[in-house]
């Protein structure tokens, strides 16, 4: 591939620290490297100076952590999208994002290709170029662990280290981790034994269950039409709410999913993450939407939840049905504003309290005490008309001799 210019996805990680030097012994091209601020905190300080001794000519960091959250965190909660029952798509959704904002940087720098450090086992390399090819079709992708001679994170430590470029991951700690203001992922090393116990020492956001605060602790939460605005009373910003909860939630063990996972190539793959402030937000909106969401939409919601879920996990972020899902979720959601109280405790979420002035739960109707708005000899008639199918059928059947649990031949 003739290039001349390559705009690299960058983290300072292992992976794309050895892409910078293979690009440019392979290709004898200029590496312009990108980090896009999805909030990973403290793994972006000195990433420039690492980045121009690994060879980049220059380093962009942008912050999109708030378009990050309200363009993509809010709507897949409001989805309530969460893939095969527990992951809750933190790295999944963060990829567009940043790809897309790599489109934007090899325009304006005029770069011929765009490079990624995504494994060819992996869901990212089709998140990431999903998104490439959706912004701009024609551009050039790089994806150096589909056609490098390195094999393993070993060999790459080993890359790394003849070329002078200093690694935090070491043979001994070999995990690779994906960090957001969402959530922490680990997958690989020990973890790649889906019999062997995550460590208890492997934990960066949130403590391990068992070491856990050992009082509870109640949080507060306030949502306009699906999107949290306070907690604990007090009017916070997304990116402020988001790292409140996950401090809160922290301390009390919340959000650590260990989760063996279908990838989209095909293969099981085991990951543990940690997402306390997100399990705290899908708790509360949970609570919110059992109180405010008719039955017929909250079924049909939860269909759409499932395939939500699918499309993100799946790179089909800017794709016309990811789109029209959010339509509808958008209009459900009207009425799901309210507040919410939930108790934390080792690892748990206990619903506390739940009200909201679109509440359709009223108990006037559902009470076990003397009501003078519910005539219950109106069930008999509506017994009556639900079951007789199964009771035109029962005497068909009864009428040939058999009951429903015999066969028919």
């Amino acid at each position: 591939m003739d290039v001349k210019k390559v705009v690299l996805a960058y983290s300072g990680g292992l992976d794309t620290s050895c892409i910078i030097p293979w690009l440019k012994e392979n290709y004898g091209c200029e590496v312009i490297a990108v980090a896009v601020d999805v909030g990973q905190g403290a793994e972006l300080d000195g990433l420039e100076e690492k980045a121009i001794k690994s060879g980049a000519s220059k380093l962009y960091i942008e912050d999109v952590r708030k378009e990050f959250i309200e363009n993509y965190i809010w709507p897949t909660m409001k989805a309530g999208a969460v893939y095969e029952n527990k992951y809750l798509l933190g790295t999944s959704f963060a990829r567009p994002i940043i790809a897309k904002k790599m489109v934007e940087i090899a325009h304006k720098e005029g770069a011929d290709a765009i490079a990624h450090g995504c494994t060819g086992k992996g869901n990212d390399q089709v998140r990431f170029e999903l998104t490439i090819k959706a912004f701009d079709p024609t551009i050039k992708i790089i994806a150096p662990w589909r056609i490098w001679e390195l094999k393993s994170r070993e060999e790459e430590v080993d890359y790394a280290t003849a070329r002078g470029i200093k690694v935090a991951v070491t043979k001994e700690h070999n995990y690779s981790m994906d960090k957001n203001i969402w959530h922490l992922s680990h997958e690989g090393s020990d973890l790649e034994d889906p019999w062997n116990e995550p460590h208890e020492n492997m934990f960066m956001v949130s403590k391990a269950p068992i070491q856990a605060a050992d009082e509870p602790e109640y949080v507060e939460l306030e949502y306009v039409k699906g999107i949290p605005t306070k907690v604990n009373g007090k009017e916070l910003g997304p990116i402020e709410i988001i790292e409140t909860l996950n401090e809160i939630g922290a301390k009390h063990g919340i959000g650590i999913v260990d989760l063996v996972e279908n990838r989209l190539v095909g293969m099981k793959s085991r990951g543990v993450y940690e997402n306390p402030g997100g399990a705290i937000l899908y708790a509360g909106i949970g609570a919110l939407e059992s109180i405010t969401l008719d039955r017929q939409s909250m079924h049909f919601k939860q269909h759409v939840a499932l395939k939500f879920a699918e499309l993100v996990y799946d790179g089909q972020w800017f794709t016309p049905l990811r789109k029209a899902l959010c339509s509808f979720v958008d209009e459900i959601e009207k009425v799901v504003t309210g507040t919410v109280k939930l108790k934390l405790y080792k690892g748990n979420i206990i619903n506390a309290g739940v009200k909201s002035p679109y509440s359709i739960y009223n108990q006037e109707y559902v009470t076990f005490e003397e009501d003078s708005v519910y005539d219950q000899k109106d069930a008999a008639g509506f017994i009556n008309l639900t079951g007789l199918s199964i009771l035109v059928r029962a005497k068909m059947l009864q009428t040939l001799g058999k009951t429903i649990e015999d066969e028919i031949d």
